[in-house]
């Protein structure tokens, strides 16, 4: 697949999350859509970033934009991530890769010289007609949150 970009339509896509069922991409025309991919449920810097978000939701949800977290992880261990931060956010699960995949964000990575495949940490903000208005790749996880929202304000704006 090739690269997503800026201005062209998001991949639309309907995934099981832990806490509303299920989650539809379609189905949130007319919002902005914020979708986050991190590697791994309850590890440092995705704790980090679920808890900024889910922080900043309220301004979030001021700016009409949805906010959906997505990992492999299982319903199961989304929820308990869930329990244990009181995160606020939706958490897509994607075990069988099809939507990383689709957003082209499941890469190879290296660790301590060893190459491995693996989710890397990308934002992509979806405009309420459902095209790509932003992509943040290698995401840095402090700060991010604040960084996505002073987006979402500023096309507000403009």
């Amino acid at each position: 697949m090739s690269e997503l970009k800026v201005g062209q339509p998001a991949p639309i896509f309907k995934l099981p999350t832990d806490s509303t069922g299920t989650f539809s991409l379609s189905d949130q025309r007319g919002k902005n859509v914020v979708i986050f991919f991190y590697p791994k449920d309850s590890t440092s810097g995705c704790t980090i970033e679920n808890v900024d978000f889910t922080a900043l939701m309220s301004e979030f949800e001021a700016a009409n934009t949805v906010l959906i977290g997505i990992s492999a992880d299982s319903l199961k261990r989304h929820e308990n991530f869930r329990a244990k931060n009181d995160l606020r956010v939706i958490l897509g699960s994607d075990p069988d890769k099809q939507v990383i995949e689709q957003y082209g964000v499941w890469v190879e990575k290296q660790m301590y010289g060893k190459t491995h495949f693996g989710i890397e940490r990308a934002t992509f903000l979806v405009d309420e007609k459902g095209n790509l208005a932003q992509i943040w790749r290698k995401v840095k996880a402090k700060g991010h949150a604040q960084a996505v929202l002073d987006e979402v304000k500023a096309r507000q704006s403009a």
